[in-house]
């Protein structure tokens, strides 16, 4: 037998590897949660649970195998979330989905080469252990210098604000991206907030970041080259598929789900198409949100400062109104015509709040500032 047939045989092993390897790698997204999470986010928070789930069902009906990280390993807890949402739903029947859930890898153990792309999910945890953890930041640049994707959602682009580069550059730098606003943090972020070493906005101003937002609470997606990021949890599905679509695939079709459909529909609202926006809630209403329509257009007004944001936030409350017979929502459209200067209006609104409920402190509130 000739010397160099068990050479050959050794070396043509250690390619079919390698190959293997590299379409390993091809086919692999890598999930990374906080693991701050304590009492379903009452001790401490933790990641959101809607923005794993989707991600998690997108990349595995797209034939991505995923693996799952945080800072320190092990099992990790989501904030509160509902269970029975399709997309959780899926998740909590998962054997695989809950395993890795439950013992995740340490980011310190990982390798850039076994992964075409890092998808980093949001929650107010991921301000936490997510900047702090250095393998982390290593790994992400690994990742970006190799080719591959990065992608974060809500919060989880604060795993990035000090991430460098081989040439000491930061990645944020110049790149155009997005992640919960200011805006977003101040009516949604006040139990945590101030305990935050940075606020994500501001951080990723100050590196140099060009900064992109869409109002309060709506859907945003952010794609710069191979940097794909989401404004907040309704973004979740734009990142999965935008990451999909960079990855050289064509995303499966699918039903939107119910939060999405939502969201689409005030999307058709506020560009002009009222009329189609209405037609479709009707006809679909069984398949919508009503409540998270009405709610979006009541915390809008919350963060509302100027009349055309006002009047956009009314536009929303009056498209769920006819589905949402809460009195909340009357008082705060009741609100918004005063803002607008429809005293008329809003006193009419406001009588009928206080008839179904006259004990109201806030309609009480509002009466006499209309009163004057």
């Amino acid at each position: 037998m000739s010397l160099l047939y068990p050479l050959r045989r050794t070396v043509f092993a250690t390619l079919l590897c390698a190959v293997a390897g590299i379409a390993g790698a091809a086919d692999t997204v890598l999930i990374v949660v906080s693991g701050e999470g304590r009492d379903q986010g009452k001790t401490r928070p933790g990641f959101e649970m809607d923005e794993f789930a989707q991600a998690w069902a997108i990349f595995r009906d797209n034939g991505f195998a995923v693996d799952v990280a945080s800072p320190q390993g092990g099992r990790v807890e989501a904030d509160k979330f509902d269970p029975e949402a399709a997309y959780n739903a899926r998740v909590l029947a998962d054997t695989e989905a809950m395993t890795k859930l439950a013992a995740t890898q340490p980011t310190a153990m990982l390798k850039a080469q076994d992964y075409a792309a890092v998808y980093v999910v949001g929650g107010k945890g991921a301000m936490f252990d997510l900047p702090a953890d250095a393998a982390l930041g290593r790994l992400l640049a690994h990742v970006y210098e190799q080719g591959g994707i990065v992608a974060a959602v809500c919060h989880g682009p604060a795993a990035l604000v000090d991430v460098r580069l081989a040439d000491g550059s930061l990645l944020v730098a110049g790149k155009a991206l997005t992640g919960f606003s200011n805006e977003e943090e101040a009516l949604f972020g006040k139990r945590w907030a101030a305990s935050f070493r940075f606020q994500l906005e501001d951080a990723m101003r100050e590196r140099g970041a060009r900064w992109e937002e869409a109002p309060l609470m709506l859907p945003k997606l952010v794609v710069d080259g191979r940097l794909i990021t989401g404004q907040n949890p309704y973004s979740t599905a734009l990142v999965a598929e935008a990451l999909v679509k960079a990855s050289g695939r064509v995303p499966v079709a699918r039903t939107a789900w119910r939060d999405e459909r939502s969201m689409q529909i005030v999307q058709r609202l506020l560009a002009g198409k009222a009329g189609e926006a209405k037609a479709e809630l009707a006809a679909e209403r069984q398949n919508v949100d009503v409540d998270l329509i009405g709610l979006l257009g009541y915390y809008q007004l919350k963060s509302a400062i100027h009349d055309a944001a006002v009047r956009d936030a009314l536009a929303i409350m009056q498209l769920a109104a006819p589905y949402m017979p809460q009195p909340q929502l009357r008082l705060g459209m009741a609100e918004a015509h005063w803002r607008l200067g429809d005293a008329a209006q809003a006193r009419k609104l406001l009588a009928a709040v206080l008839a179904s409920d006259p004990e109201m402190d806030e309609a009480k509130q509002l009466q006499r500032k209309i009163d004057g």
